[in-house]
């Protein structure tokens, strides 16, 4: 893909952070927008954003782990377009808790929305783009798809499973050749507002941490600017990177854990420690 202009991308997550910045990214370009969030304002908001360019923007409140409702708006995106170039896996939670002390509710509904809705919008949007043969694949991953940590064994979980997906994905699709390709993406502390919207149980009590005062320090690791993850994500679209880490905090991590592959570990349970 050599630029954007006249292309139509889909995006979860579309309300806010990330999602709304690669938004209004994609309009200044000349892109047309197939727009979804759980959060209906949100969604309006970012309308609000994009209507100044002229680009075709349509909306759908979803549920991305909702399987039948994302089929029904890959269909319903195509429908309104003509066709679809990129779907952009964005939406994502968090859960804070210890694997002894999550409940199975709370896996459920972490790997639903995390994993399941990565898979879901693939799936579903992958046979349309690959009608146009120029398109994009993009998943978001994390900087916790690279590392675990104490607390974060769910969203390890999810994004580990995000990156070996993604990653397989890239590979077949460069067996096919089909003019299709996939990114996936590890963006580190990036300032949205997944932290403070993160679910936090009491069992991070027993090791010696305060849910809420987790959320806050945890909150000040967010520094990248959301519309700088967005510029980046969308530069390597272009260049057809196979990986991307946004964020200092990303690079460390990444070169961190190839020199201490297992000796990592030790260092994030002390650093959890101290939170």
């Amino acid at each position: 893909m050599k630029n954007f202009k006249n292309k139509v991308a889909a995006i979860t997550g579309a309300g806010s952070g990330i999602g709304q910045q690669l938004a209004l990214l994609l309009a200044q370009q000349g892109c047309h927008l197939s727009l979804s969030d759980i959060n209906e304002k949100g969604l309006a908001q970012t309308v609000e954003l994009v209507k100044q360019y002229p680009v075709t923007v349509t909306t759908k409140v979803l549920d991305v782990s909702n399987r039948d409702a994302v089929k029904q708006w890959a269909q319903d995106t195509v429908q309104d377009h003509g066709s679809v170039n990129m779907i952009f896996n964005n939406a994502g939670v968090a859960l804070g808790s210890t694997v002894e002390g999550a409940s199975y509710e709370d896996l459920e509904w972490i790997v639903g929305i995390n994993f399941w809705g990565v898979v879901y919008g693939t799936k579903e949007f992958l046979p349309f783009i690959k009608q146009t043969k120029d398109g994009h694949i993009i998943n978001i991953s994390s900087i916790f798809g690279l590392t675990s940590q104490p607390t974060q064994s769910a969203y390890n979980a999810t994004k580990f499973a995000v990156r070996g997906f993604t990653e397989s994905l890239r590979q077949e699709l460069d067996i096919e050749k089909s003019g299709v390709s996939s990114l996936c993406v590890h963006p580190g502390g990036i300032r949205t507002n997944i932290a403070k919207a993160a679910k936090m149980n009491d069992s991070l009590k027993s090791l010696g941490m305060d849910p809420s005062k987790s959320i806050k320090q945890f909150d000040k690791f967010l520094r990248t600017p959301p519309e700088e993850a967005a510029r980046q994500i969308l530069q390597a679209v272009l260049k057809d990177k196979r990986r991307l880490l946004i964020g200092t905090d990303a690079r460390i991590v990444d070169s961190f854990q190839r020199l201490f592959p297992t000796g990592y570990q030790r260092i994030a349970a002390f650093a959890t420690k101290m939170l």
